[in-house]
């Protein structure tokens, strides 16, 4: 098995950013993966406080799958987030209020469909806004893994073409049995200096029916995978247990434990 390439989503519900390597630190994922989000005004946002939503609480593909049709590059030193609307390039510094609230505000009108309340980009040091986020901070702190023999066996039941980022995980490997990740709970992976324990298997949502190229609803693909496996799952968590660096093509190793 080997390590195909590796994502972060630095605004959740936003485009992915590709990354030859991840310098990883015990028990935290991704730097910068979640590192924000844009409520949907429902409810208001304690900064010093953070406490995990829903996910159905934020902008996200799930509800809004037009959001696949912008393309976002996050500059982690300066925080300038560059959004791609088409042939439209434009550029929002998130460490400014001014700046936070222009997106907040560009989103909304992108969206063009009624919010609970007023929208609001949120951060929070050493917060991240993952799905899982709302079951530990252990989970929000993990990071996702889908097997593209997975993905390509999907695509021959479905009779389609899926791109993997479908499913919005950090890491892709390739070279394991397809399906074959959803029996490694509890045991470990090693990859290159990394060691990973698998810790949760990953429930897909309706973002996944989004085809990231088009923004639009093409197949129902929660369905599909309960149809054609009798559960909804696809792809999985894992926790870093070791300080070291992810970097693409690198091997991964599976460690069982007994």
């Amino acid at each position: 098995m080997h390590i195909d390439s590796l994502w972060r989503y630095p605004i959740k519900g936003l485009s992915a950013e590709s990354l030859p390597f991840v310098d990883l630190a015990k028990g935290y994922g991704f730097s910068f993966d979640r590192a924000y989000a844009v409520t949907d005004g429902s409810f208001r946002f304690d900064e010093c406080r953070p406490e995990p939503m829903p996910k159905t609480r934020f902008l996200m593909l799930a509800k809004y799958e037009r959001l696949a049709l912008l393309k976002t590059q996050l500059d982690q030193a300066t925080r300038e987030l560059v959004v791609q609307e088409g042939d439209v390039v434009h550029s929002f510094h998130l460490n400014e209020s001014n700046g936070r609230a222009a997106l907040a505000e560009f989103l909304t009108n992108f969206l063009d469909v009624p919010l609970p309340g007023p929208a609001a980009v949120v951060h929070a040091t050493g917060h991240q806004f993952t799905d899982v986020s709302v079951h530990s901070t252990e989970l929000m702190r993990s990071i996702s893994l889908i097997n593209l023999a997975t993905v390509r066996d999907l695509e021959r039941h479905t009779g389609r073409a899926l791109d993997p980022l479908r499913f919005r995980a950090n890491l892709y490997f390739d070279g394991a049995e397809a399906w074959s990740e959803l029996d490694w709970l509890g045991n470990h992976l090693r990859c290159g200096d990394v060691l990973l324990r698998v810790v949760r298997r990953t429930s897909r949502c309706p973002a996944t029916s989004v085809n990231p190229d088009n923004g639009t609803r093409d197949i129902n693909l929660p369905i599909a995978i309960r149809e054609y496996r009798d559960h909804g799952d696809c792809g999985v968590y894992a926790e870093v247990l070791t300080d070291g660096r992810l970097l693409r093509g690198s091997a991964i190793e599976y460690v069982s434990v007994f």
